[in-house]
């Protein structure tokens, strides 16, 4: 028995040696793919995927490829209309496996750290997805048996539905913040809405592998989000000059010694629109207290910018660069969607990000004096 072990033991050490670690191998096997027989690699090119090799399934749906990546890199695999995100190196042997009639575009990998790892992220997300589809169904059926009902059954649900997205969002960052030596931790983080979780990205941005931080995407990331910090709440909002829309400059130390809301919005944003009842509500009612609003527009189209605020009845000052998200003053603010602000103190600092409705009344209640 001795023996035998030992024989064991050599034979695991020779095929770890004879591994080639020049390259990396992703075998794989699909199910019920019909006439879909075409399997594309997509590669990282400049923070870009493009096909980098592509090949065709066997009769029994299996297929290789080979390719070297000294790092540990993003690469997708196509196939039809399906796509599945793998991470791999040199030295991996990754076994991929996938069901193209899954409704859910699951699949499974194996065989190397990073596969494994994106599999337990994927199981965890495939899940939460699951019970999101779930509650939607029950919606939809009530709706359907009662139509008349829908606002009602919407009221009804919509906490559960909330939930579930808060207790995924909050399962993906811990993910994220527990397994920081792993390129899929960034894969994760990216998944969250950036807009509300800006101290999230920050945290992680920090706490990252320094290894992992040598991929590309990863460094862009943690530069981007370095730039987050000085908008946190908490932080003196960077000074800018901008041109109003009867083109006088504007400086944000104008508005020094006022509440200000910095409202970063356009015309052909429609949650923008919808949005603004509720910032004229709340400007009317606490104009007189010290509150104002400077609109900042992302319009590139003067005329349209100037009939919505008409149309919407936007009584306060704005500005705009006519520039879309390339604007300096937008590009400073890191504003990545619309709408989007940031309410500042008299003294310039940020107190609160991102308001809607009846959080910006409740906050404005609260604060102003």
């Amino acid at each position: 028995m001795k023996r035998l072990g030992y024989i064991a033991c050599v034979l695991v050490v020779f095929v770890a040696a004879c591994k080639d670690k020049t390259k990396f191998t992703i075998d794989g096997k699909v199910e019920n793919f019909g006439t879909e027989n075409k399997v594309y690699l997509y590669g990282m090119d400049n923070s870009t995927m493009s096909v980098i090799d592509s090949t065709t399934l066997s009769t029994n749906g299996e297929f290789k490829f080979s390719r070297t990546s000294e790092n540990a890199d993003f690469y997708r695999l196509n196939i039809g209309s399906n796509d599945y995100m793998f991470i791999a190196k040199n030295g991996d042997e990754i076994k991929f496996a996938a069901d193209l009639t899954d409704a859910n575009r699951d699949y499974k990998l194996s065989g190397a750290d990073e596969a494994d790892k994106l599999t337990e992220f994927n199981t965890m997300k495939f899940k939460a997805s699951e019970d999101l589809d779930k509650i939607k169904a029950d919606f939809d059926q009530k709706v359907e048996a009662n139509p008349e009902a829908r606002d009602a059954i919407l009221e009804q649900i919509r906490p559960q539905y909330m939930k579930a997205q808060d207790d995924l969002n909050a399962n993906v960052i811990k993910f994220a913040n527990d397994n920081t030596n792993s390129l899929v931790s960034f894969y994760a983080i990216s998944s969250i809405n950036p807009m509300g979780n800006e101290s999230v990205l920050v945290a992680y941005a920090e706490k990252v592998d320094e290894n992992v931080k040598k991929n590309p995407a990863v460094k862009s990331f943690v530069e981007r989000v370095n730039k987050l910090k000085s908008l946190l709440v908490g932080q003196t909002a960077p000074a800018f000059t901008i041109n109003s829309f009867d083109n006088k400059p504007i400086n944000l130390a104008d508005f020094k010694g006022k509440y200000v809301l910095l409202d970063f919005w356009a015309s052909w944003c429609g949650p923008c629109r919808a949005e603004n009842p509720n910032l004229v509500k709340a400007y009317n009612t606490y104009k007189d207290k010290n509150f104002t609003v400077l609109g900042i527009s992302l319009d590139k189209d003067k005329a349209a910018w100037a009939q919505a605020i008409k149309q919407d009845g936007l009584t306060w000052t704005h500005a705009g660069e006519l520039a879309d998200f390339e604007g300096e003053t937008v590009k400073l603010y890191q504003v990545q969607a619309i709408p989007s602000s940031f309410l500042l103190d008299p003294a310039g600092k940020i107190i609160a990000r991102d308001l809607r409705g009846d959080e910006l009344e409740s906050f404005l209640k609260k604060t102003l004096p």
